[in-house]
């Protein structure tokens, strides 16, 4: 199937699965639940581009078991987490506040968009569902081994900051805990370290450069949009001169001994 059937075929899928998941936040008054769509959707791309691409059999398996398990891991996070019994996140709290009674229309748009973003970020996936070798490449074990890190640091990251939460005692304060210690977001470095699985495993094969889309963008949203300028406002709101001081001696993305 040519790529940009398999991007349009990709961008149908996810409208009906964000416009769903619109209403379920209409009924909810919870935002939140895009950003398990967010995730999910990522995973449901690679599988639907794994079963109907045109590629070697062994980098469509290879696809949908790294993205669909990496996504199926992150979005019961976030659900479970962040959702299910959870107050609606403070971001989108703010949001609605601001927008006032124009909120649903604007989150009918902010939730496409995300899915517009999720189409954006699959171009890896068409690229490598495309790739004509038979027999895995040296790079793609590479990648694998890139792809067991990247998952297990998120996967770690995520469960100490959520430990940290559990606890009443903590209400108020800066997680330093473990891999917080050393970047305020190491949840977010090792989710962008995940996207050059992508680059490795295409080295070498037509269109490998097109991979580059997913570490670039995550770069450009994790810096410049919805990732670290929103979850740090809403932590200095929060938290305030904690936050401020946590701000003054812990690396901002790559993990780093902290400042004295």
């Amino acid at each position: 199937m040519e790529c940009l059937a398999l991007l349009g075929l990709g961008w149908l899928v996810v409208t009906v699965l964000m416009t769903s998941l619109w209403f379920v936040q209409r009924a909810r008054d919870d935002a939140g639940v895009v950003d398990v769509g967010w995730a999910a959707g990522l995973g449901l791309l690679a599988v639907l581009y794994a079963l109907i691409g045109d590629g070697a059999p062994a980098y469509r398996v290879l696809l949908a078991v790294l993205a669909g398990l990496w996504s199926v891991r992150l979005a019961l996070f976030v659900y479970v987490n962040r959702v299910r019994g959870k107050d609606e996140d403070g971001r989108y709290q703010t949001l609605r506040a601001r927008w006032g009674d124009q909120a649903q229309s604007r989150f009918m748009v902010f939730f496409q968009a995300e899915g517009f973003l999720d189409v954006l970020l699959s171009l890896p996936f068409v690229v490598v569902v495309n790739i004509d070798v038979r027999e895995l490449t040296i790079w793609a074990y590479v990648a694998i081994g890139l792809w067991v890190i990247a998952v297990a640091g998120e996967t770690t990251a995520d469960r100490q900051l959520a430990a940290f939460r559990a606890d009443p005692a903590n209400r108020g304060t800066t997680c330093r805990r473990g891999l917080w210690r050393y970047s305020r977001h190491p949840n977010y470095f090792f989710e962008w370290l995940y996207w050059w699985t992508y680059v490795l495993i295409a080295i070498g094969n037509t269109f490998w450069w097109a991979t580059l889309v997913g570490p670039a963008l995550m770069a450009f949203f994790l810096f410049k949009v919805t990732g670290i300028p929103a979850t740090e406002a809403q932590a200095v709101a929060s938290r305030g001169d904690d936050y401020r001081d946590y701000q003054r001696t812990t690396s901002a993305f790559v993990p780093w001994p902290p400042k004295q």
